[in-house]
């Protein structure tokens, strides 16, 4: 990963001809932001200190974006992006809007930041708290004192922008961290509790340019499914619950979620996953051709859900939503196999990532 670069490779004697005559060669880049009348300094935000900026909804639409050179900012991008750069940032709080590729973060100290991301990485940075979605493993190098936490955020526009930005809110990565450096008997990233106040380390703004952003971090308002990543599990029972498309997929799921939440708080959502399987895969899963034709509807929206007794209570979680009127979801039956099943589901959901 990194950013993209264009270079001419001439053989000796060769030349542009624009440059014979002349001529400051033309690129396709440049006629497509003076066709769309882009200013770069629109998409830039650099050279601050102790200021409260960022950008409204709509106001970058789907453009690359650069933060670099600020310190003790608080930076809030309120939009979806194609791809952000953050570079030589100190002491600053950031809010990242969903981004359609990647965010690179190099040589910045001491910052908070939530983000949502088809990919992540760091470089030369130290002490950075980070609350994400990352649709691919996030990747750090040479970065040290790193703590993540699941992303969890909710303004009016947000679902909206996750959908330009291609982005599914089951894809999150966020604790699967791989480090390109690791230091023998350190380690350079640690989880961040989930007793640490999200709104102290990075405070919605309250500028008047922010004023019509109705935004909360409550996490039963979150447009993305808080997870237990990496966290150890409450209990050794776990249950697999698979949503398919039949049209409200993301709705069911999201309304089963919920349920769980307001009504059985001892149970927790490990994982989400959502993807294509084909019928051998289901087939793999499911220990059965039962589900053959319902894989073939689209996308399945994955759940493991851990607590004790959980394959019961999921059972008449689904149930009481009335989710199985129409026979598309799967919810695990037998205990014992429950192990070998989530296996299968998250290793082929892997394997479908690295294609």
């Amino acid at each position: 990963m990194g950013c993209l670069q264009s270079k001419t490779n001439r053989s000796p004697g060769e030349s542009n001809s624009n440059e014979e005559n002349g001529k400051k060669p033309v690129y396709s880049w440049d006629i497509r932001r003076q066709e769309q009348k882009i200013d770069p300094k629109d998409y830039t935000i650099e050279n601050l200190e102790n200021e409260t900026t960022g950008r409204l909804p709509g106001t970058i639409d789907g453009q690359q974006f650069i933060i670099q050179n600020c310190k003790g900012c608080n930076i809030s991008i309120f939009d979806h992006t194609a791809s952000v750069t953050i570079d030589d940032c100190t002491d600053c709080r950031i809010f990242l809007g969903p981004i359609k590729s990647s965010v690179f973060i190099r040589d910045c100290h001491n910052c908070k930041l939530m983000l949502a991301c088809q990919q992540f990485r760091t470089r030369d940075c130290k002490k950075l708290d980070i609350y994400m979605l990352c649709v691919t493993q996030p990747i750090i190098e040479s970065t040290t004192a790193l703590r993540l936490g699941c992303f969890q955020c909710y303004y009016p526009q947000l679902p909206e922008q996750f959908n330009k930005a291609s982005i599914s809110i089951f894809n999150n990565n966020w604790s699967n961290i791989h480090d390109f450096t690791p230091v023998p008997g350190e380690n350079n990233f640690s989880l961040i509790s989930e007793d640490l106040s999200i709104e102290e380390g990075i405070p919605p703004p309250s500028t008047e340019q922010f004023s019509s952003i109705e935004m909360t971090y409550d996490p039963s308002l979150s447009v993305v499914p808080q997870t237990l990543g990496n966290r150890r599990k409450p209990s050794s029972q776990s249950c697999l619950v698979v949503f398919f498309d039949d049209g409200s997929t993301q709705q069911k799921a999201l309304e089963f979620i919920k349920h769980l939440q307001s009504s059985h708080k001892d149970c927790v959502l490990v994982q989400t996953k959502e993807l294509k399987m084909g019928t051998d895969d289901a087939e793999r899963v499911f220990n059965t051709n039962t589900y053959d034709t319902a894989v073939l509807q689209g996308p399945v929206i994955g759940l493991e859900i851990n607590g004790e007794h959980s394959v019961h209570v999921c059972q008449q979680a689904v149930t009481s939503l009335n989710t199985n009127s129409t026979g598309a979801v799967y919810i695990t039956s037998d205990p014992s196999h429950v192990t070998k099943q989530i296996d299968n589901f998250y290793n082929y959901a892997e394997l479908q990532m690295a294609v």
